[in-house]
């Protein structure tokens, strides 16, 4: 459960109603009860506004590969201890081709042995701007070697995407679905 409770029409600001109920009209009616936009809904404007940022990371438009997309997100999960990200997408990157070493030692804060080009670039980058705030020469370089400019930028804003996704998990103690696939994160 939440520290707030789910959102309703009659909770979000009245010039905000329009938003809502498209937002929720493009999720099948239901306002959602569990999740970073259960959250962000009551911020309709807001929320639909990160609709379209997060389309375009689940579109065809993004050069990057899924299997890119997927460890950058629960990277993400990982380094901001976010529970919630971590269950939605561990599954999907092994789907996507992860191996499940890397998941799991990912997961675990194990080291990671045998990684590929692509991983090690998502994983340096990641790590190193997560833990100082920077990212180095030579990690730049190293990222930008493997996914060029447009899809450096692209990695960037979905790793900024999801740390923004991250913060209100974990800011209102969002809980996780009842039906686990995946082993949770130890914290």
């Amino acid at each position: 459960m939440s520290r707030i409770p789910t959102v309703t029409r009659e909770s979000v600001p009245q010039d905000q109603l329009a938003a809502f109920d498209e937002l929720v009209k493009s999720r099948g009616g239901t306002v959602p009860d569990i999740g970073p936009v259960a959250i962000m809904l009551n911020g309709p404007e807001l929320a639909s506004r990160g609709e379209n940022y997060r389309a375009y990371f689940r579109g065809d438009e993004i050069t990057l590969p899924t299997k890119v997309r997927e460890l950058a997100m629960i990277l993400t999960a990982r380094e901001l201890d976010c529970q919630f990200i971590w269950h939605a997408h561990s599954a999907n990157g092994r789907k996507a081709g992860l191996s499940d070493q890397l998941v799991d030692n990912l997961r675990d804060k194990k080291e990671l042995t045998g990684l590929s080009d692509e991983e090690a670039a998502v994983i340096n980058y990641g790590r190193e701007f997560f833990r100082t705030h920077r990212v180095t020469q030579p990690t730049f370089d190293a990222a930008k070697a493997q996914f060029g400019v447009l899809g450096l930028v692209e990695l960037t804003n979905l790793m900024g995407y999801y740390s923004a996704l991250a913060f209100n998990i974990n800011a209102f103690d969002v809980g996780l679905p009842e039906n686990l696939t995946e082993l949770p994160l130890p914290i």
